[in-house]
């Protein structure tokens, strides 16, 4: 082994930064120019011969020079085919023009297949469409582009499904699934997607056409009998060199070509990586759904426990065994999960519940003699689902660790061996060897995957930018490939081979049986252009790495990326491609509204991050923050920060927009909207100085006026301007407090509230500071009134800043950074008493309390007073929750509908929200996603339509399922705003809605007491 690792980096030396190496100047221009009329030529022979999309832009380019691995390639061009003809045109162009052809399906890839430097198509567009199902048969007719999801919605009804499940399903396509032989955490019941398929429509490099099956009979004589004499001449070899193992992905399948076989050629091409042809359509078997399942999670004392004990259930049938260690589990998650230090996932399938438990039962008694340190049985759907997605979001929580290098931020794990299989029952010992192995090489991973298939996903913290990194990465894949030999595995055992392990196929299969692959491999594409580079004749596995092209040092920037050790670059390598900003399906969280909105790649969240890293790569995108291209992406970024929290690797593109924005408009003419509405809150403040609210709304009234106030103002003219209030909340509470009263209609002295620093107050809680953000004092007081009612009958004593304070929200979303950190400063010096005296910060509108949690430190990194005001802010629910806990709200028993503000979901959460709903008796689910009109950002000038469509995927709908009787309750001013200019219902402010109750139910009767 160490003959080998000394090999593999002198082998290395010299060759790990090629990016980096340019030919002189006048050739290097020469050939550019030759390479760039090259590129003209293709795209217009294309455009005349196919009918789907042809691009070649910057923008379309940038967007697939990666996938979900360590590499990255620059492609000439993407086309989006509409049909097989389309696809075999495209073929017919890049043979003439000597231009290599990728297949790319969602790009979740693993290996760096679904990356190329030739014409990369992109069947998810067009060819997406579920033909045929088929329940007598049990099959279904997909094309390659149709999303798992879609396909399983579609053959429930029939009680089928489709059986591989990767964890990607809610965005991974068919035709990828077939290329890479897929299988996910049910493939200990179903198997991999190459026990899955039937039947296989497919063009040739050279044009043929043929359907693959059982038997050959729809291969070009050529082909069939070409392969059928190569298995004759290494019969031996095909029967004896390859591993038994259920997840032996690695390679091509050649010995389902063998006699006894039955001569599979559906199944010899399901994992070939787009390397032998282009599917078109295919045929696959669905398989009886269980009527109820039951998941019982399985407690160890360690991994190795638990992974040794997970072959000894396979015999009990269950539909997945999956294992993972504490090491993955974060805090809050463990606290669902039974006593252990690793934990087995094994889901138990039935007819009906009571026999799921049943059985469930039956294996959690065979476990108990196992080393079994506590069980759980988990019936629910809606707990079964919010488990599993633990599981499923671990390829991209695991990469990234606390720690990182220096005690900045958190520490970069990326993938490259993410897979590999062993037999299930040497799993425990392989990975006591693997860790020890990461050891000795002074790395970490955390190992997580299918244990009952023994095959286990990791990522690893290589170091992948710097040369020393670069070597020990090649160094340390060279001694796992022969670990995994040793103890009788598969280098891939689920996301195949591509660049990432194909150099080191010689050792699982040795040169004989690799050189066999490279002849097959020249009998379907002689000329080597279906995705060249992979799984035969492959790049070295240290080329191409997507982070050579790269700044070495941290770029200057105006947020303290606290997470990515200060280092823009860092922030922006947080998205692997793992794609869940591209999940579409309703409920399943916020991200990405803008992409649930449009379907285009380059407005989801990684699209936007994927343009980020060419714009710091400077080859592709070659402006800078100048970039015209990075600007359209981030245009439509609604800034619901949805990312921040959804994404498994929490990219925050809110606040990369705004990063940008303040660079790409420095000494620049900014829109009208950046002026109007980035600095609303000082208009708003003027207006109401001046008190011309009335005026200013009688205006408003008046169509010609506010046509003209809406284009100067960069405002969409299909928008209302909002009304501003006659009396500001500010204004109102001093009123109140010059009057001796509370404002919520008890006698004078009943816990008056008190100005910070003006008195201790009379009521007997704790005293706390309500914030008159920008959107309840000017624009909605009647908020902040009933919020004042609640929180004094509730015996809380409430203050408000004597001066105007702002969170500077609406300057940090228009990418005004200068102003905000100007703003926050102010506000800092004026709420600087509060914070010493450690009072709360009650924060009504959720947008601003989401900015004072994260905006405000991550900008004032130098100030601690930020970090104090960060941790003493509240929402209105959580403060009743803490200083008010014995408090009974009145009871209001009302079916609710509305939404939780995106922000709020993304940065606190609404478990405080939905206890206090739940004890006042307003029952029912809020929606999930953005309302569309997220602060300016619907208003503004050319995000009408997608504000609308934002809208429409979850809130619109939920509101109108919801039925005239609901409480609408909405606590974002948006939020509100969006439901009263689309639907024309009103909705309120949790806090109104319940003093509303509180005057139904009689002063003071809900006070129980106070601390």
């Amino acid at each position: 082994m160490a003959q080998a690792r000394d090999a593999a980096a002198g082998d290395s030396r010299g060759r790990t930064r090629r990016t980096h190496t340019q030919a002189p100047a006048q050739e290097g221009d020469a050939a550019g120019a030759a390479g760039q009329a090259h590129a003209r030529e293709v795209e217009q022979a294309l455009r005349a011969a196919v009918g789907g999309e042809v691009e070649f832009s910057t923008t379309s380019r940038a967007l697939v020079t990666m996938d979900a691995s360590n590499y990255r390639r620059v492609p000439l061009g993407v086309v989006a085919p509409r049909d097989a003809d389309d696809v075999a045109a495209v073929l017919a162009v890049c043979r003439e023009q000597n231009v290599p052809v990728v297949a790319r399906g969602a790009g979740t890839s693993i290996a760096g297949q679904a990356t190329g430097t030739g014409v990369v198509l992109d069947f998810t567009r067009h060819m997406n469409r579920i033909e045929r199902i088929d329940p007598a048969a049990g099959t279904a007719v997909v094309q390659p582009g149709v999303i798992l999801d879609r396909l399983r919605d579609a053959a429930a009804p029939h009680g089928l499904t489709f059986g591989p499940d990767p964890s990607t399903h809610s965005r991974c396509t068919l035709g990828g699934m077939i290329g890479n032989n897929s299988c996910g955490s049910h493939s200990v019941a179903w198997g991999t997607t190459a026990d899955n398929v039937r039947e296989l429509d497919v063009l040739g490099h050279g044009g043929e056409r043929m359907l693959l099956a059982r038997g050959g009979e729809g291969v070009p004589a050529r082909l069939r009998e070409a392969a059928r004499e190569l298995v004759r001449q290494e019969l031996t070899r095909l029967r004896t060199g390859f591993p038994e193992l259920p997840r032996r992905i690695s390679g091509y399948a050649l010995d389902e070509l063998l006699p006894e076989k039955g001569e599979d050629w559906a199944r010899v091409f399901t994992g070939s990586e787009g390397t032998l042809g282009l599917l078109t359509r295919a045929t696959v078997g669905l398989v009886p759904a269980p009527g109820a399942r039951v998941l019982a999670v399985l407690g160890y004392a360690d991994e190795s426990a638990a992974a040794e004990a997970a072959a000894g259930l396979l015999p009990h049938g269950p539909l997945t065994v999956e294992g993972m260690a504490n090491d993955l589990v974060s805090d809050a998650a463990r606290t669902d999960l039974p006593r252990g230090g690793a934990w087995l996932f094994v889901e138990v399938g039935g007819e009906d519940e009571a026999h799921a438990r049943a059985r469930a039962g039956e294996l959690c008694r065979a476990a108990a003699a196992d080393g079994v340190t506590d069980h759980r049985l988990v019936v629910r759907p809606a707990a079964q689902r919010a488990l599993w997605r633990i599981r499923e979001d671990a390829s991209g929580t695991a990469t990234r660790m606390p720690g990182g290098s220096g005690g900045e931020g958190d520490s970069e794990a990326w993938p490259g061996w993410e897979d590999c299989a062993v037999p299930p029952a040497r799993l425990g010992a392989y990975l006591r060897d693997f860790r020890a192995l990461l050891r000795q090489h002074g790395l970490r991973g955390l190992p997580y995957g299918h244990f009952g298939d023994g095959c286990i996903h990791v990522r690893i913290d290589f170091d992948l930018l710097g040369d020393e990194g670069i070597r020990r990465f090649r160094t340390f894949s060279y001694e796992l490939a022969d670990l995994v030999v040793e103890h009788g595995g598969s280098l891939s055992g689920e996301h195949g081979d591509g660049q990432a392990r194909a150099e080191l196929l010689p050792k699982m299969y040795g040169q004989e049986m690799v050189g066999l692959f490279g002849r097959f491999k020249d009998l379907w594409d002689p000329a080597g252009g279906l995705n060249p580079g992979m799984l035969v004749r492959p790049a070295r596995i240290d080329e191409n790495l997507r982070f050579a092209p790269l700044p070495r040092e941290p770029v200057e920037v105006e947020f303290g990326y606290p997470h990515d050790g200060g280092d823009f670059s860092a922030a922006v390598r947080r998205c692997v491609g793992v794609a869940k900003c591209r999940n579409t399906e309703a409920g399943s969280g916020v991200m990405c509204p803008s992409f649930r909105a449009t379907g285009e790649e380059q407005h989801s969240t990684r699209g936007r991050a994927r343009l980020l890293h060419e714009m710091l790569a400077g080859e592709v995108v070659t402006d800078g923050w100048q970039s015209k291209e990075v600007h359209e992406a981030l245009d439509l970024c609604l800034s619901c920060k949805g990312c921040r929290s959804d994404c498994p690797v929490n990219v925050d593109m809110a606040t990369y927009k705004a990063e940008f924005m303040h660079h790409h408009y420095q000494g620049r003419r900014r829109p009208m909207a950046h002026h109007s509405m980035g600095r609303l809150p000082q208009w708003l403040r003027l207006a109401a100085a001046s008190r011309t609210a009335p005026l200013l709304n009688a205006a408003a009234r008046v169509r010609p006026l506010a046509a003209i106030a809406k284009r100067l103002g960069g405002i969409a003219p299909e928008r209302d301007i909002p009304p501003l209030a006659k009396e500001p909340f500010t204004r109102w509470w001093r009123k109140q407090r010059g009057r001796g009263g509370d404002g919520g209609g008890r006698q004078p002295g009943a816990g008056a509230g008190t100005e910070i620093g003006s008195g201790t107050g009379s009521g007997p809680g704790k005293t706390l500071v309500l914030w008159p953000d920008t959107f309840t004092n000017y624009l909605s007081p009647e908020a902040g009134s009933a919020a004042v009612r609640v929180l004094e009958d509730a015996g809380l004593r409430v203050t408000v800043p004597p001066k105007q304070v702002c969170c500077g929200l609406t300057y940090v979303s228009t990418g005004q950074l200068d102003l905000a950190r100007e703003v926050m400063r102010r506000t800092l010096d004026h709420i600087e008493p509060a914070l010493d005296a450690g009072l709360p910060v009650t924060v009504l509108e959720p947008p601003c309390a989401a900015a004072l949690r994260t905006d405000v430190p991550e900008l004032l990194g130098d100030d601690p007073r930020a970090r104090r005001l960060a941790a003493a802010v509240r929402t209105f629910a959580q403060t009743l929750q803490e200083y008010a806990p014995d408090w009974e709200p009145p009871r209001i028993d009302r079916p609710v509908a509305g939404q939780t503000h995106c922000h709020q979901h993304a940065v606190i959460g609404d478990a405080a929200d939905r206890r206090l709903r739940e004890r006042a008796g307003l029952v029912g689910e809020l929606s999930k996603g953005c309302c569309g009109l997220a602060g300016n950002f619907g208003f503004e000038k050319g995000h009408y339509e997608v504000s609308v469509a934002c809208a429409e995927d979850q809130l619109l709908p939920a509101v109108r399922e919801a039925g005239s009787g609901a409480e609408l309750l909405a606590d974002g001013y948006s939020c509100r705003t969006q439901l009263e200019q689309l639907e024309g219902r009103s909705s309120r402010h949790l806090a109104e809605v319940l003093a509303e109750g509180l005057g139904r139910r009689g002063t003071g009767s809900g006070r129980v007491g106070g601390r």
